[in-house]
């Protein structure tokens, strides 16, 4: 991934796309880039639930941020090849949280005065902090610690559990 507009002193940036919005992520809360993999997805999740990863033998939650946010995608953009995975650290703090994504576009530097600021209560859950000027426009710079809401990361956890304890049954005595 080649850095754009490479600014010394800049904070990093990951560059995503979600339908047909560009959002980012400071590169900091993104452990990890993935390509999309096969998702395990029981019956009865959430809509914004994609399904499970099996990361290592660890059930990975993964939320589709398009359908988090009520972001329309076509039908096609459901089914690409290419869509992501960010891997993150989840609402506990310790246990990965996998956030699907359109398409990972670029990482940025940014310096602090690009950006601007976004009132908390303009945005679900005040998950966009702040606008990145690019050279295309601006973007949202979202929280990874305020992407859920404190019920949806109970309701979350308890999902994990159930995953888990059925990956587990596979594993053997």
């Amino acid at each position: 991934m080649r850095v754009l507009g490479a600014v010394v002193g800049g904070d990093a940036y990951l560059l995503f796309r979600l339908g047909s919005r560009r959002c980012a992520l400071a590169q900091a809360a993104v452990r990890e880039v993935l390509p999309l993999p096969r998702l395990f997805r029981p019956p009865a999740l959430p809509k914004p639930m994609a399904g499970y990863l099996n990361l290592g033998g660890a059930a990975v939650p993964v939320v589709d941020l398009a359908k988090l946010f009520g972001i329309a995608t076509s039908a096609e953009a459901d089914q690409a090849l290419y869509r992501h995975i960010l891997l993150i650290d989840g609402p506990d703090g310790h246990a990965p949280l996998g956030l699907l994504v359109d398409r990972v576009l670029d990482l940025l530097r940014v310096v602090p005065e690009r950006l601007r600021a976004v009132a908390p209560e303009a945005t679900l859950n005040g998950c966009a902090i702040a606008e990145l000027e690019t050279a295309e426009g601006f973007v949202h710079l979202l929280a990874a610690d305020r992407l859920l809401l404190s019920q949806e990361a109970a309701a979350l956890a308890a999902l994990q559990e159930g995953a888990a304890a059925r990956l587990a049954e596979w594993s053997g005595p």
